[in-house]
């Protein structure tokens, strides 16, 4: 039944509709993530230290750190494996396809993150699909939005991640799934202590390192097994475009997986990440834009790149026996020994426990438009038992969970750009663009 669920909301109009937003504003932009590479490059990598252009909020490099700690979550590693596993390596080819094109609806989303939000009672932004929904008169697929928002919270943000967690740390150091997720639960807790600002201030010293340290290790084994990459790319590239596997159960099967998972790592289109980006302290939208490109490129051309060549190159899976978070361990292990596995249980655990903080915030998010602000405390509370019920439940079942609530998301969300299209494109539109 679920994956019946699962395939219904990843058919091709789901697809179709990420593909055509994508390609919409890549078009209307003269296609700006590639020929305005080095502006959108300068104005987000190379300012990302500083304090921001506005008062109040969260800085460029907390906005980023915040958003991306919900974005590079164990799909980056886990999801990626799945991808693979399912879809075969051209799930990878059409995943790179699927981030060039999202990475100008994420510039999108945060140019109108910061083009059309308001104020609350307590002097905060909001912002996301809900208000931009309600502001066109939506008011019922607005609140839809929200619901979505929430759910998939629970799904994406909450079971994918304490799920894939728990398995990598069980297989690597042998703790039980349900100690994990207690352990998971109370962390996650402490750290939704102190509202957006704590959030903020945790995530900002948190992603960089467990960013630096995941690619590290990453292009470590890449260079060990450097005599095979040629032919990882080789087989990329050559299982998407073959015709008798693009026409064939298996090419359908890439696409699927490949789009699926991109979407999964770098959100953009969900509607998710316009939730944090609202509360920058920049007032310029294009500038905001830029990190939409940005954060696409790392969180897939770069991460989740880094985690298929792992795999590809050290051979693991030839055998076909595991799957997940364990496939990337065993990648690991072929240049790290022991310790291969250990290493990404601890880049799992930094990767999956950043996710449950951002998502955490975007569910409070959807539930404060559902409930005006109502109910905060019970929200928290199923989500940390939920962190404890998604450490010891099987793995295909929690993607497919998440891969139904991640579509219920994106429709509303993408909507509501095509809605605001002109309206971004004239605050955001870069130079020269058409």
């Amino acid at each position: 039944m679920l994956e019946r669920l699962a395939e219904w909301a990843w058919s091709w109009p789901t697809i179709g509709l990420f593909l055509v937003a994508g390609f919409w504003f890549s078009v209307r932009t003269g296609f700006f993530q590639i020929f305005g590479l080095c502006q959108w490059w300068r104005g987000t990598a190379g300012q990302m230290l500083r304090r921001g252009g506005g008062t109040g909020g969260l800085s460029p490099l907390q906005t980023l750190s915040t958003a991306l700690a919900a974005t590079i979550g164990t799909g980056s590693i886990a999801g990626v494996a799945t991808a693979l596993t399912f879809g075969g390596p051209g799930a990878i080819f059409w995943m790179w396809v699927s981030a060039l094109l999202a990475m100008m609806t994420g510039w999108a989303e945060k140019t109108l993150s910061v083009a059309c939000r308001e104020r609350t009672s307590d002097g905060s932004f909001r912002g996301g699909p809900a208000l931009w929904l309600e502001r066109k008169g939506f008011r019922t697929l607005s609140r839809f939005f929200a619901l979505c928002v929430v759910l998939a919270s629970f799904g994406m943000g909450n079971l994918v991640q304490s799920n894939s967690v728990a398995q990598a740390l069980e297989g690597a150091v042998g703790v039980p799934p349900l100690v994990t997720g207690i352990a998971a639960a109370t962390l996650t807790a402490l750290a939704l202590a102190g509202g957006l600002t704590r959030l903020g201030k945790v995530c900002e010293r948190l992603v960089p390192v467990m960013a630096v340290l995941y690619l590290a290790g990453g292009l470590w084994v890449i260079f060990a097994h450097a005599a095979k990459l040629p032919a990882a790319l080789g087989e990329i590239v050559g299982s998407a475009l073959n015709g008798n596997a693009l026409f064939g159960g298996g090419g359908a099967a890439a696409i699927q997986y490949g789009l699926s998972r991109g979407v999964c790592t770098n959100e953009a289109g969900l509607g998710s990440t316009p939730m944090i980006h609202c509360a920058s302290n920049n007032n310029d939208p294009a500038k905001e834009g830029n990190w939409g490109i940005f954060e696409v490129f790392f969180a897939t051309i770069v991460v989740c790149t880094i985690t298929a060549l792992v795999i590809l190159t050290s051979g693991v899976m030839e055998d076909g026996q595991v799957t997940g978070a364990l496939l990337t361990g065993l990648a690991f292990s072929t240049v790290m020994g022991h310790w291969g596995g250990v290493f990404v249980a601890l880049c799992l655990a930094l990767f999956g426990f950043s996710s449950l903080l951002g998502w955490s915030w975007y569910g409070k998010c959807g539930l404060d438009w559902l409930t005006r602000g109502r109910g905060e405390r019970l929200y928290y509370a199923v989500f940390l038992l939920l962190i404890c019920f998604g450490s010891v439940l099987e793995l295909r079942p929690v993607w497919q969970i998440s891969d139904v609530f991640n579509a219920l998301m994106a429709w509303p969300s993408l909507f509501s750009l095509l809605l605001w299209s002109e309206t971004i494109l004239r605050y955001g539109k870069p130079s020269g663009a058409g």
